[in-house]
């Protein structure tokens, strides 16, 4: 039987969003010069958990013990060729130098929503939103308002609407407008999802990975698709679709289920321990409403997780070769060529 040649849906839509033949890599300078991301905000906010929770993989009782930082501290995180970034972790007791605010592609505030001084603490934050547009404008500014794990429902809106208003106020003779709140809490999956959104921004091939993820989704009957980072669990790109976040905690709570349980259960064929994640992940997952996670390897750090209705799960088949297509376009189109 001959063997059916694999559809060049997922290269035409790579090719129409401008990068031409798929076989044209970004160039390797591109790589070198990584996005920096700095973290801001008054002392004691929690500025340096959020960094450890999410990539040092730290548990939320372990931030208790950290230690406050005293100057600025540079992390590089590195998993894959299309996450590369460095951050910077700046102390609550100073203000960012200009140069650090020109340099950065993104500014990440952090709030202690259960700070009694709000109102001042609001203010320094327009002023330094202020500041940063004026010195970048191409800055991106995420505002996390954290710790509201601590707070009811209700407080929680209050809050947010709250700094939301005072920050309109304050910088409505600015005209800048390019900043975004979250609610964030070590504690659940507010934090990884808002530092998704953080990471997406500094992506260039964002809309690539977007459109290829519209049309996985379109040729494979599935209801939602994630590009998960595994190491971190923040995800680097979805499709085009309302992002429900449920679906987004019951996809990220995949990735752990799978390396555990090979990490239990996995054996090698010589007998030794095998690796948690290679390139033989894949996991489905039935739940009790009707729907199914499938999780499948993409590259050594990526994973693509899916949410589909039961009665579209039969057609495995079809979605496996839709992913292999998927992991064939990512790679000639983001990867970066080696030294010679």
């Amino acid at each position: 039987m001959q063997r059916t040649q694999p559809s060049p849906w997922l290269t035409t839509v790579a090719q129409g969003l401008g990068y031409g033949e798929v076989s044209s890599p970004v160039r390797a300078s591109s790589v070198q010069k990584r996005p920096r991301v700095l973290i801001m905000g008054p002392k004691m906010a929690g500025k340096t958990s959020v960094f450890k929770v999410v990539f040092h993989k730290m548990t939320p009782h372990e931030t208790l013990f950290l230690e406050p930082t005293t100057q600025p501290v540079k992390h590089d995180v590195t998993n894959s060729s299309l996450f590369q970034f460095q951050v910077i972790d700046f102390p609550g007791s100073e203000d960012a130098s200009d140069q650090h605010l020109q340099q950065c592609a993104s500014l990440v505030y952090v709030l202690d929503a259960q700070d009694e001084q709000s109102d001042a603490i609001v203010h320094k934050l327009s002023q330094t939103i202020a500041r940063a547009h004026k010195l970048n404008p191409a800055m991106h500014i995420d505002v996390f308002v954290h710790k509201a794990d601590g707070l009811t429902a209700d407080d929680k809106d209050d809050v947010f609407r709250n700094i939301s208003s005072r920050l309109a106020q304050d910088l409505s003779d600015s005209e800048t407008s390019n900043y975004q709140l979250h609610l964030t809490s070590i504690y659940d999956h507010t934090l990884f999802e808002a530092m998704s959104r953080v990471v997406q921004k500094i992506i260039p091939q964002l809309a690539t990975l977007e459109a290829l993820l519209d049309a996985l989704v379109a040729k494979s009957r599935v209801a939602k698709a994630f590009l998960f980072d595994v190491v971190s669990k923040v995800f680097i790109a979805t499709d085009s679709s309302p992002l429900d976040p449920q679906a987004y905690e019951l996809c990220a709570d995949m990735i752990d289920v799978v390396i555990d349980v090979s990490c239990i259960y996995g054996v090698s064929e010589g007998g030794e321990m095998p690796q948690a994640y290679d390139d033989q992940s894949c996991a489905t997952i039935r739940l009790n409403n009707d729907h199914v996670l499938y999780l499948r390897e993409v590259s050594k750090y990526l994973a693509l997780v899916c949410l589909m209705h039961a009665n579209s799960s039969f057609k495995i088949g079809l979605i496996d070769h839709n992913v292999a297509e998927l992991k064939q376009s990512l790679v000639k189109v983001f990867e970066v060529p080696r030294k010679r």
